[in-house]
């Protein structure tokens, strides 16, 4: 079982597409994106995506990227 990032597709015209297409082409990560994940609040004013169902936010797509990594590797999945 991988693990589950999910964007919200405004937040990937904000910019998180750059995240998105790096998780994407790795194997071990399912990502999907979705209309409206409901956060719009912080959709707004940041950028983010959920891992295994938690927020997990950073203040540009470089930054989201190694805090989704950093988040996988110190909550795995068992």
């Amino acid at each position: 079982m991988n693990p589950l990032v999910e964007f919200c597709i405004s937040n990937l015209a904000k910019g998180a597409q750059e995240t998105y297409e790096i998780l994407e082409k790795d194997p071990n990560i399912d990502v999907l994106e979705y209309g409206c994940l409901s956060y719009c609040t912080l959709c707004d004013s940041t950028f983010y995506a959920l891992v295994n169902g938690d927020i997990v936010e950073a203040d540009t797509p470089e930054e989201l990227t190694g805090k989704i990594y950093q988040y996988i590797e110190e909550n795995p999945l068992f």
